[in-house]
């Protein structure tokens, strides 16, 4: 397969499954209420092809080499919920615990170096 039509099949691919049906889950209904599932999905590929030969251009060329290959990869990160109701649609975050403990963490670190060099201007 020449690369361009493994890229064009690669491409079609994509452009199939990257959809709003990627970002918005399935609503549910559970009392009186649709809950809508909102992610955020982020995805990269690449691929590349080579080819050569060895000898000079008097030699015999008999060395011919050529090659490809490609990868790629897709993640999808829950971000929120709709909350559809007859009062109105919220939105509801997902926190990220983690992010969440390394900004309170990286806070910490910040306010006790501080306060260390305000102490040893003091004296």
């Amino acid at each position: 397969m020449a690369v361009h039509e493994m890229l064009r099949t690669i491409t079609d691919k994509i452009g199939s499954i990257a959809s709003v049906e990627a970002v918005f889950g399935e609503p549910r209904v559970l009392h009186n209420r649709a809950i809508i599932p909102v992610a955020m999905v982020a995805g990269g590929f690449g691929a590349g092809s080579g080819e050569g030969r060895c000898g000079d251009e008097g030699q015999d060329q008999r060395g011919h080499g050529g090659g490809g290959g490609g990868g790629g990869g897709f993640a999808a990160k829950p971000l929120a919920f709709l909350e559809v109701s007859d009062e109105g649609t919220k939105l509801i975050p997902v926190l990220d615990m983690t992010r969440l403990m390394l900004a309170c963490v990286g806070l910490l670190g910040g306010t006790v170096l501080m306060l260390s060099r305000m102490h040893r201007h003091r004296r």
